[in-house]
């Protein structure tokens, strides 16, 4: 008998039926012998439902009444969740965040969980219950409903798997794993079996939408293995766990992008110790991630050009912010371009290869693709380019590192108990 930690995500939970299926499949997970949890995040459509109403309100919601309203969505699925297995004659019992003893910081609408008291749920799993967890929210110091920002669901299971001790945890979703890249802009991308947490966290922080960032964070930190699947067909997903000496081998596992991204530029900078620091202090009040940063000279002798890049989400107000900087420390225009993507490559395999970077400017120049910046680390590279060409960016680069070829089962063979 194993503890099983499993999320499903709101397409496959977005009508009756599918609920029921959810709860169907659950089931015969417990009637194998393990004890389950379940995290489910609110139907399709309800979250963005809720803020539309909201909105109708008040245009600029009150943050704590926000994070009390969204909360509803997850609610309402975990309770007609347990109504379906009970109706299928087995226990069951739908907890919030608050029953589930998930604490949290009081940031509303992004909150970090900070501990998990897991003794109501624990409970529920020795008398035989099958425990459902409304995924995505918590509560902080005040008793105040918070929630922990879109994709939060996934964050919930994967932290419940860690305090729970949970042998696995998995993630059911509308796509079947994680792929070498997005399947729908390059016909080529193959399914992977298993991915480091390193590898699965770069690319889900540089755009690829399969997993939370802050997920894989807490598998990572807690050694949880994470599996990928999908809810609506039955092959196997894709394992994200500790990094394997074999895995680097392969030198770049996966290529992400990201359309959400707009570059800024300030001219003329005083070349003088901490103009960077005055540049950047507004958007740490803010709470405005800048990402990419680039100092160059402006060919004027003690001036300097600093670019960077912040989400488009966030252009226009970076942009206003920057502008005042500008003024107050005398530095020159600002610029700014918001039709831009950043492309990257992923890959342990990079921190024992030599060669990964002019490979991947050779095949972008091939394409005469300009590359504006360039940022890495060990075990990636990102070019931001022009946004109309990274379709082309991306299914290019996959065929300079032949991500579509079969690496022939190697580090693809362990692990084939979590397959489900």
């Amino acid at each position: 008998m194993a503890r099983v930690v499993q999320k499903y995500g709101g397409t496959s939970v977005a009508n009756v039926e599918r609920i029921k299926a959810v709860a169907s499949r659950v089931v015969k997970r417990k009637q194998a012998g393990d004890d389950v949890v379940v995290v489910l995040s609110a139907r399709a459509g309800d979250t963005d439902r809720l803020i539309e109403l909201a909105k109708e309100v008040s245009p600029s919601p009150d943050p704590r009444e926000l994070d009390m309203l969204l909360a509803t969505g997850e609610q309402i699925t975990v309770a007609l969740f347990c109504m379906a297995v009970k109706d299928m004659g087995y226990g069951a019992i739908s907890l919030t965040g608050y029953q589930a003893g998930i604490m949290t910081d009081d940031h509303f609408g992004e909150a970090r969980i900070s501990s998990i008291n897991t003794e109501t749920i624990m409970e529920h799993l020795r008398d035989g219950k099958i425990v459902a967890v409304a995924g995505f929210q918590g509560y902080d110091a005040s008793g105040n409903i918070t929630t922990l920002g879109r994709g939060g669901s996934d964050t919930t299971a994967v932290a419940l798997a860690a305090a729970l001790g949970a042998e696995i945890c998995e993630i059911y979703t509308d796509v079947d794993g994680v792929y070498t890249t997005d399947p729908n802009i390059c016909s080529k991308a193959r399914k992977l079996k298993r991915i480091s947490y390193e590898e699965m966290l770069e690319m889900a922080s540089l755009g690829a939408k399969v997993l939370h960032a802050r997920a894989v964070e807490f598998g990572m930190k807690y050694n949880v293995p994470i599996l990928v699947c999908s809810s609506f067909v039955d092959t196997p997903g894709t394992l994200v766990t500790q990094e394997d000496p074999t895995m680097e081998k392969f030198i770049v596992s996966g290529i992400t992008y990201t359309k959400n991204v707009a570059r800024i530029t300030i001219t003329d900078v005083p070349d003088v110790p901490g103009m960077a620091a005055r540049i950047f202090e507004p958007f740490a009040k803010e709470d405005i991630n800048v990402d990419m940063i680039i100092q160059g000279s402006s060919g004027v002798p003690g001036r300097a050009n600093i670019s960077f890049t912040v989400s488009k989400n966030n252009y226009k107000k970076a942009v206003s912010l920057v502008e005042d900087v500008s003024r107050k420390i005398g530095a020159g225009e600002v610029l700014g371009d918001d039709g831009i993507s950043k492309v990257s490559i992923v890959g342990v395999g990079m921190k024992s290869h030599s060669g990964v970077a002019e490979k991947m400017f050779a095949a972008l120049a091939r394409e005469n693709i300009n590359i504006m910046m360039i940022s890495t680390s060990e075990i990636k590279i990102s070019c931001v380019i022009d946004e109309k060409y990274t379709e082309l960016a991306v299914r290019v680069l996959h065929d300079a590192f032949e991500l579509h070829k079969d690496p022939n089962g190697a580090f693809f063979e362990k692990e084939e108990k979590f397959d489900r």
